[in-house]
């Protein structure tokens, strides 16, 4: 039975011209050949809020043949026609953004606020990219001979398999989807099984914005047939994949065979390094925002916060407090913080890290079970006395636990940090000018926060170091991901 709550939002969702429940190839909204649907779950509930197509190759198959054969005529349009279009699907998504966020919410479980926060977020990388469109320079370069003429041009690779995770339903997509449209490619997206709502929402929006038939498609299902549809596919030229490690691996291996082009989002494990000269409440603040935004589960949250010895006393009992204020509950309700786990495995692997570092010595200072909401809500947690030999410090917890540590020199903080294989984000807190230098620049990291806990904008390039990743997203850089350069060279120019 579902409850009231998802029942009224689901009903006052489905009126609202957004509310997709099929695939989309080519321009038409499909269900799976074979009549198999899969359930769309409410995290926060367990209430089933649709049955939505479980698709596989077939339907992949048929979303690359429109995506390839969009792409001729998009390809082909000028870069202000693609930007126009891009920011009539920016507008439109700001225009839908309370139903957005709400959608985020039901599927997801994030606070509504943080919800609303992604939307503005997410529609932000369409808006950057419609502007960038209009900037994809080539060059001129001086020939080394007289009857020469060289010039370098930039060309969209092709149709672009785009695979993005469920904690940000919305903002995952339109990162790669915002510049891969704007340099002239055309994708298939295959969102989360557990969230595509929100992806199907904003492809109907694509499609309002006069976006073609067949440039953007979406299906959604059978995760390996699909991921293998698209690896297989000499159409598909380009990779582009937010998610586990683990599974980046396999994306990249199996790229080989068509040497496609790969850029990986994946895991990380960050560090927050509070130093003894930092300002407390900044600290307290910015680690807060750093582990338990979306309850701890983003590649980006805070893993290990590593406090100076001089400090540590004083920043766990700060912390701890503002720790136990966080309000846990459904999304809908007012003034919550933290959301539900998006499912059952998610919290058993939660509790599965927190009984392995009680078990090498770390001890609970706050939190550490089940919330008495039950389902897959879990208590805001603070493990104190944590060191590396646990799974907590070696893995992404990828839930709202925060183990502090402790150091006694810059030295052995660094050494802590880049003592992993992720790469993704690190945080520093500290006073002193000097060392928030040498810190950035010896932490093996592809972003740095310094005395901020949230750092992610479309303004700047997001991206990892070593198994966190390849490539970029966001910024001018992120452009680069989706273009090939041509070199041509023009001869005999000196014949009349």
């Amino acid at each position: 039975m579902m409850s009231t709550n998802t029942q009224d939002i689901a009903a006052r969702l489905s009126n609202s011209g957004i509310f997709r429940t099929q695939g989309l190839i080519g321009g038409k909204w499909t269900d799976a050949y074979d009549g198999n649907t899969i359930k769309v779950q409410n995290p926060a509930t367990g209430d089933v809020i649709v049955n939505v197509p479980c698709m596989g190759k077939r339907e992949t198959s048929d979303a690359i043949s429109s995506a390839y054969n969009a792409f001729s005529s998009w390809s082909k349009l000028t870069a202000n026609e693609r930007s126009r279009c891009l920011r009539k699907w920016y507008d439109l998504l700001i225009a839908n953004k309370e139903e957005l966020g709400q959608l985020i919410t039901l599927e997801q479980g994030k606070p509504l606020k943080e919800a609303m926060g992604e939307v503005i977020y997410g529609a932000s990388f369409i808006e950057f990219y419609a502007e960038e469109a209009k900037r994809v320079y080539g060059d001129i370069i001086p020939a080394p001979s007289a009857d020469r003429r060289l010039f370098v041009l930039k060309q969209p690779v092709g149709v672009v398999g785009a695979i993005t995770p469920w904690n940000f339903p919305l903002a995952m997509i339109t990162r790669k989807v915002g510049p891969a449209l704007a340099c002239g490619c055309t994708v298939v997206i295959k969102p989360s099984e557990f969230t595509p709502l929100t992806a199907l929402a904003a492809a109907e929006l694509s499609l309002q914005a006069g976006i073609p038939p067949g440039v953007v498609n979406v299906v959604m299902g059978n995760a390996p047939d699909i991921g293998d549809t698209l690896l297989e596919s000499p159409k598909v030229r380009k990779i582009t994949f937010t998610g586990s490690t683990a599974v980046g691996k396999k994306l990249m291996a199996g790229s080989a065979a068509t040497v496609k082009k790969v850029s990986l989002e994946l895991g990380g494990n960050a560090p927050c390094i509070v130093f003894d000269d930092a300002d407390l409440d900044v600290a307290v603040k910015g680690s807060l925002a750093a582990k338990f935004r979306n309850s701890g589960q983003t590649c980006v949250c805070a893993n290990r916060i590593i406090v100076q010895q001089g400090i540590y006393e004083k920043f766990a009992n700060a912390f701890a407090n503002a720790v136990q204020n966080l309000k846990v509950g459904d999304g809908f309700t007012e003034s919550v913080a933290l959301g539900p786990l998006i499912n059952e495995a998610a919290v058993q692997k939660v509790e599965s890290f927190v009984q392995d570092a009680v078990s090498k010595g770390a001890k609970v200072m706050l939190g550490g079970k089940r919330h008495s909401l039950g389902m897959t809500f879990y208590e805001p947690t603070v493990i104190s006395d944590a060191n590396s030999e646990m799974l907590v410090s070696r893995e992404e917890v990828f839930g709202p636990v925060a183990p502090l540590m402790r150091f006694k020199t810059e030295d052995e903080a660094i050494q802590i940090a880049n003592d992993t294989n992720a790469g993704l984000a690190a945080y520093i807190f500290t006073t002193n000018v000097q060392r928030s230098w040498r810190v950035s620049e010896a932490l093996e990291y592809g972003l740095v926060g310094v005395n901020e806990g949230l750092i992610s904008t479309e303004v700047a390039p997001f991206g990892g170091f070593k198994q966190s990743g390849l490539g970029r997203e966001g910024s001018k850089y992120g452009l680069d991901e989706y273009l090939e350069i041509k070199y041509v060279c023009l001869g005999n120019m000196d014949r009349a």
